[in-house]
């Protein structure tokens, strides 16, 4: 028996006779409201060039200490998402069109910010032909020709499968091309995706590395999941060449959305990332508190030779 299926075990033989009941958060979940300076300051830079931030969007509890370190995760294509993922507490609807400027606004914030490592991200926009793959490029190559030292990071969705969006992402040149799993296959239906939606996400990862990309992907855990789909969707990961990981705990954005199955601790995070390793991942970020883009710029640099 892994260590995953052995502490989910022992989770599930403490649930009461009478049914389940909303664990408790845990200390280790607990941040720091921001006080410093350049807090206030990033927030100011975003709010003169107009945008967005999946940060704020998603309610992302690391937003203190990665505004106080000034970085943040730029939210392209607007904050209004064409899908209605169930554990996401970015705002559902019907999308204004895309903003021309906006490619610009995001290279000057990262100029004006100093970012030496840039994550772009986007609603889906399943309304656009493209799915917003031409503004990801646009948006990559303004940063590159405002701010050439940076590295770009785009955090994109599946685009309906569409290779030749995804092409058209990868040949403007960000130095990594992430696209997150979220959950184990079982779980789709229970985040509202459809089951086939899995595979799609796979090929994504799949396409991006026939394109020569360096390739992440994200997983959430505490959605109902058993050990041996966790260990399942680690192996599928490294089947399509993933290169980089992060897996983080799942916390429920509001009770519209699923509640939390379970808080896993930081010893068994460090247990996953050690089998995720041992898969032949380059490198895994998992804690409590890790997501998509969090530190970022470190995993990247653990990963390529020389940390450039």
């Amino acid at each position: 028996m892994s260590n995953i299926q052995a502490s989910i075990n022992q989770s599930r033989e403490s649930v009461p006779a009478d049914g389940p009941v909303r664990p408790p958060k845990p200390s280790w979940l607990k941040v720091k409201l921001p006080t410093h300076g350049s807090f206030f300051e990033v927030s100011k830079i975003l709010e003169r060039n107009h945008l967005h931030t999946i940060c704020q969007s998603a309610k992302c509890p690391n937003i203190a200490e990665c505004w106080t370190a000034r970085t943040a995760t730029f939210l392209i294509l607007g904050d209004t998402c064409t899908r209605k993922c169930g554990f996401c507490a970015v705002k559902k609807g019907t999308p204004a069109g895309p903003s021309r400027e906006e490619p610009g606004q995001v290279a000057q914030a990262v100029a004006s910010l100093g970012l030496e490592y840039a994550v772009v991200t986007s609603v889906t926009r399943d309304d656009l032909p493209d799915g917003g793959a031409s503004v990801f490029a646009r948006t990559v190559l303004a940063i590159k020709a405002r701010r050439p030292q940076a590295k770009v990071e785009v955090l994109v969705p599946d685009f309906q499968g569409s290779k030749e969006a995804l092409a058209a992402v990868i040949a403007s040149g960000p130095d990594v091309l992430n696209h997150n799993l979220e959950t184990t296959e079982s779980g789709y239906p229970r985040i509202n995706r459809p089951l086939e939606n899995y595979r799609r996400s796979l090929g994504v990862l799949e396409t991006a590395k026939k394109l020569s990309a360096l390739t992440k992907s994200g997983l959430m855990v505490g959605l109902g999941e058993t050990g041996p789909e966790v260990e399942q969707t680690l192996s599928d990961l490294r089947s399509v060449g993933c290169d980089l990981l992060t897996i983080g705990q799942y916390l429920q954005p509001s009770r519209q959305n699923p509640p939390v199955s379970r808080y896993y601790t930081p010893e068994e995070f460090e247990a996953m990332r050690a089998q995720a390793l041992a898969l032949g991942f380059k490198d895994v970020a998992a804690n409590p508190l890790v997501r998509s883009s969090y530190q970022a710029h470190a995993l990247f640099c653990s990963s390529t030779q020389g940390g450039d």
